[in-house]
């Protein structure tokens, strides 16, 4: 067998192993909402197969999966998925159903998405098969991404009665309390700066599928995914970070120092009313009980994370798209510590888990060579220093914050520098022979690259 013959072998092999575990993830997901009297990821996406959900995902999941298809699939695709809701929404009123949420739409673009798997299986054949179960399983994924979070979020809040907010907000001390600072900044400019920011910050998902979409609009004319694209960090960062959570329960500002927001959490659980107009005095912390609605999704910041993810990734786009990346990475980072929903240490600790994440699967497609493992282990060592140093030693660092906000900053550039410096570190060492499956283009540019050989491009089967 030849080398890329038994690439392809593994790649098939790891797939497989990766969809076993997925599955069952999600069934141990389920049994655990399950004790606590809520229903899993699982049952939520049976009931969406009637009941409409939130028609964000679903119609995110459909785009996604949209990049397999031709232009004509895609207009027959969208229409289908809009006649079918336009039908269970007359169904519906007629009688008289509740809406889920007040959701009319949605259901209709998960029924398409589950439609074209029955077509890849039963009318296509080889790679046009694998190409369009590719596309739908991208679409898909979404969907149980967002699903599997909510549940996540849900067993932080049951099994986390106590968080770690003290620590955190002691440890901010280095940093200046930002939280505290950008919390008056936004009620001073209100309501400008909370109507764009909620703007910016409720939409990363919408800015996300803008930037996958461009990554992969030449799917439907090579019949191929490219080998690293912005959907898989997402998803990555989304199934490590909630397991954070659960060893790091922390709530946020608003919620632990302040009145609450969206009408959860409140002054009764938070240890006292002094975000963001008092700052926090240096104190002993020590973990505080708060309620068991409030997710503890706080540490790291995974909205900063996903942020610094589509910024990365809209590097190589034109310059519309790269001006809209870095846009949204400030007003996000802004976003998140103007509400009061993080601390600026979990903005910190986000970008080291993003760029980590980032360069082990970047390393995982063009080869695992030295640099790549010394920055996924440097990556991985700060982290958990971070970590450590926020629950171990915020005194010292409230203590010092000459010394200790520097060095936070320090080590959060050092991981910046080493990401930059790897990926621009050729893909082929010098020397060393090529191999067929090896990606032609650079480490900085692997957003673009391709897996394995160029075919020819074909065109596209039209929807039978």
């Amino acid at each position: 067998m030849t080398s890329w013959g038994a690439r392809r072998r593994r790649r098939a092999m790891l797939w497989a192993a990766a969809g076993v575990v997925a599955c069952g993830f999600l069934v141990v997901l389920e049994i655990a909402a399950r004790r606590y009297g809520e229903p899993g990821p699982i049952t939520n996406q049976v009931k969406a197969l009637v009941l409409a959900p939130k028609p964000g995902p679903l119609y995110g999941g459909l785009a996604l999966m949209m990049v397999v298809l031709t232009w004509r699939q895609r207009f027959v695709a969208a229409g289908a998925a809009i006649g079918i809701d336009v039908v269970l929404l007359l169904v519906r009123w007629a009688v008289d159903a509740r809406m889920t949420g007040g959701h009319a739409f949605g259901t209709g673009a998960l029924w398409v998405m589950l439609g074209f798997a029955v077509v890849a299986v039963t009318r296509r054949t080889g790679n046009e098969r694998v190409l369009l179960l590719k596309g739908v399983g991208l679409g898909l994924l979404m969907v149980a991404a967002r699903k599997t979070g909510d549940t996540w979020l849900f067993i932080t809040a049951k099994t986390r009665p106590t968080v770690l907010d003290p620590y955190v907000a002691t440890a901010d001390h280095a940093l200046g309390n930002p939280s505290w600072l950008a919390g008056r900044i936004v009620k001073a400019t209100d309501p400008f700066s909370s109507h764009l920011l909620q703007l910016v910050y409720g939409q990363l998902a919408v800015a996300a599928v803008v930037v996958a979409f461009y990554q992969l609009r030449n799917v439907v004319v090579e019949r191929r995914f490219p080998s690293h694209h912005l959907v898989r960090t997402f998803l990555v960062i989304g199934l490590l970070g909630p397991g954070i959570y659960m060893l790091f329960p922390v709530v946020g500002p608003v919620f632990a120092y302040g009145p609450g927001a969206s009408g959860t959490g409140g002054v009764e659980w938070a240890a006292a009313n002094l975000w963001p107009h008092t700052w926090p005095s240096i104190t002993t912390p020590h973990p505080m009980t708060y309620d068991g609605i409030t997710p503890r999704n706080c540490m790291p910041s995974l909205h900063t994370a996903w942020a610094v993810a589509i910024y990365i990734h809209s590097r190589r786009a034109p310059r519309l798209l790269r001006y809209a990346g870095t846009f949204w990475l400030i007003a996000t980072l802004a976003a998140t510590l103007g509400f009061g929903y993080h601390y600026g240490v979990d903005l910190v600790a986000g970008v080291v888990f993003v760029l980590t994440i980032e360069a082990a699967l970047r390393s995982l497609e063009r080869g695992w060579d030295r640099p790549g493992i010394q920055l996924v282990v440097y990556g991985t060592t700060v982290f958990i220093a971070l970590l450590l140093s926020y629950r171990y030693l915020p005194m010292e660092m409230a203590r010092y914050p000459e010394v200790s906000g520097p060095l936070l900053i320090l080590v959060m550039t050092s991981v910046i520098y080493g990401y930059v410096r790897t990926t621009r570190i050729p893909a082929q060492r010098s020397g060393s022979p090529p191999a067929p499956e090896a990606d032609a283009a650079r480490g900085g540019a692997i957003a673009g690259e391709h897996e394995g050989p160029a075919p020819t491009a074909t065109p596209a089967p039209e929807l039978r």
